[in-house]
């Protein structure tokens, strides 16, 4: 009886894996058709359409519509706020990690919270503080235009605002892998004789570089893409402060479909680049990265 017993149980249990691995397969396949369904219908396609539209009068007209002078004064001006943000934000992301995952100190928590501000708050608003702290009327405003300090609906209010929405994600890319590295590897240096400025060039540096190139990769994404805060800060002017995502915009408002698209596509190629980039980080140095993204 107890053989019988034994035997039903196994059949039941085989017979209940079977169910188990048949609905487990069919729950992936259908989500995975959702998936692919959801990013071609909500990525690829609308990529194919603006290189058609871009392409819709011809190669001549696409490149016309990119050396065109405002075209190349937006090009020129994204890639100065892009070449000044992100430097910069590298030696903040490097130093904010540094502190919080190698020290304690009071603050931290405070610290921490502020690095994920720009994630919570709207880039709108974020320029709109901008033009509150530097505008004609805030306190701010006569003295810097006594002193013949320009900062809204020029370069430098651009650079700030820009600054502003992509500082986390140099930070937020090395605290946890940081955090996971230890102080170890530092703490064998400092005791061999080793500088503070000689354990990080070369103990902690060489191990946050994989993690410190993919945090630039995405900030510097976000720099040459950033729309909300740089429009409210910019002025729109055409030719001086009018990056390329505004001059989209504008070409667009105008009706210039085609030029409009032509700028367009070639945002949508520098993202695919750096998306391109990711990838191949992901799969050169996958365990160091998905280290750094939990």
């Amino acid at each position: 009886m107890q053989a019988d017993a034994a035997i039903v149980t196994s059949q039941a249990m085989r017979g209940l894996a079977a169910n188990a691995t048949t609905e487990g397969r069919a729950s992936r396949l259908a989500l995975t058709v959702v998936a692919i369904a959801f990013l071609v219908l909500f990525l690829v396609l609308p990529l194919i359409v603006v290189l058609i539209e871009a392409l819709r009068q011809g190669f001549g007209a696409y490149v016309a519509a990119l050396v065109e002078p405002d075209a190349l004064a937006a090009i020129r001006l994204t890639l100065i706020v892009a070449a000044v943000a992100v430097p910069l934000n590298i030696v903040f992301g490097i130093a904010a990690a540094w502190a919080i995952a190698k020290f304690e100190f009071p603050g931290k928590a405070v610290l921490t919270t502020l690095i994920d501000l720009p994630f919570s708050v709207s880039p709108v608003i974020a320029g709109l503080v901008y033009v509150l702290l530097f505008g004609a009327g805030s306190v701010l405003g006569p003295w810097l235009e006594s002193h013949g300090i320009t900062i809204l609906f020029a370069v430098p209010g651009i650079v700030l605002a820009t600054i502003f929405v992509t500082f986390p994600f140099v930070a937020r890319e090395l605290i946890p892998l940081m955090q996971e590295q230890g102080t170890a590897d530092e703490e064998a240096a400092l005791s061999l004789g080793a500088s503070g400025w000689q354990a990080f060039r070369y103990v902690t540096l060489p191990n946050i570089k994989w993690g410190l190139l993919y945090g630039v990769l995405l900030c510097n994404a976000r720099a040459m893409g950033e729309f909300g805060a740089v429009s409210v800060v910019s002025g729109h002017i055409r030719g001086v402060t009018n990056t390329m995502p505004l001059h989209v915009e504008i070409l667009y408002n105008e009706y210039n479909f085609v030029a409009a698209f032509a700028v367009a596509s070639l945002l949508a190629l520098l993202a695919l680049l750096t998306l391109a980039l990711k990838t191949l980080l992901e799969l050169r140095f996958g365990r160091r990265l998905a280290a750094t993204r939990h």
